[in-house]
């Protein structure tokens, strides 16, 4: 299993499409195999779901996401978890414990990072 989680340094975005980055980890068992850090493409309609369709994610974490975007990734078979802050190690540990969920958050203020209703 592969979860992103959009982010800036070590801390997860507010606003996955404004991330740096996603942190990736490869996840088998509960422990992880791999880490790795993929720079952000750049924020355009549609193509990060696609593009992390492509890196193989299972799983999507972020602070914030539109609902257009939350959409395309369920339609590409990624999970989407919204409403995650904090640290990105601590968040990928509490989702493999089954302790991390999505608020179903939805972010509708595109121009500034971390403008999201619940």
């Amino acid at each position: 299993m592969i979860i992103s989680i959009a982010s800036d340094g070590k801390l997860v975005s507010g606003h996955f499409g404004h991330c740096e980055g996603f942190a990736t980890y490869e996840v088998e068992e509960g422990k992880v195999l791999n880490k790795d850090f993929v720079q952000n493409p750049g924020h355009r309609p549609g193509f990060l779901p696609v593009f992390l369709k492509e890196l193989g994610a299972n799983v999507i974490i972020a602070g914030g996401m539109g609902e257009a975007a939350q959409q395309l990734f369920n339609e590409n078979g990624i999970e989407v978890v919204v409403g995650a802050s904090g640290v990105c190690d601590d968040l990928l540990q509490r989702y493999i414990k089954g302790e991390l969920r999505s608020t179903g958050s939805i972010c509708r203020e595109h121009q500034h990072e971390g403008h999201c209703e619940d």
